[in-house]
């Protein structure tokens, strides 16, 4: 009967141990994802809801095909809802302080702010993150085609927001 019950804790320790092991592989980019979707805030709070989420929920999730792409739809949606009740909020991307010369169009950020969510997530992680047209389309469970179609209105829709042609 002793042996029962550190088996156990035996268990819970493994499953702990690989709820870690993920959170370490993955939660960078579903931060990322988030981030380019709603801003570095609402992204970041996304990002903790929907590991907090996971955690809850670890024996399903773990069994998953796509979790990742299950936790940015619960991200998203948590982030949404947030983003509703503060709607004086906008999208808020980072921008350099102080004296140094941005590394990016000064006229970028409200250009990025002024796109859909999903022109936005996907521009961002295609050439902001350096995401792969795979790993963009299966975090948002888009078929690569798809992701292709949104990179390039959302580049065009930049180019326009910003005043450059090509």
């Amino acid at each position: 009967m002793g042996d029962g019950g550190r088996a156990g804790v035996s268990l819970a320790e493994t499953a702990e141990q690989r709820f870690t092991a993920f959170v370490r592989q993955h939660e960078q980019a579903l931060r990322e994802a988030l981030t380019a979707a709603f801003g570095v805030d609402a992204g970041r709070d996304a990002t903790a809801d929907a590991l907090a989420h996971a955690w809850e929920r670890w024996d399903r999730l773990e069994a998953m095909e796509n979790p990742v792409g299950y936790l940015y739809v619960v991200g998203r949606n948590r982030a949404r809802r947030a983003l509703q009740r503060r709607r004086s909020m906008p999208v808020r991307f980072p921008l350099p302080g102080g004296d140094a010369a941005p590394p990016f169009e000064p006229a970028l950020a409200e250009a990025l702010a002024g796109l859909s969510e999903r022109e936005r997530s996907v521009v961002l992680l295609l050439h902001g993150f350096q995401w792969t047209m795979s790993e963009v389309a299966e975090t948002l469970d888009l078929s690569k085609s798809t992701i292709q179609s949104y990179a390039e209105r959302a580049l065009a829709k930049l180019r326009v927001g910003i005043g450059v042609d090509r």
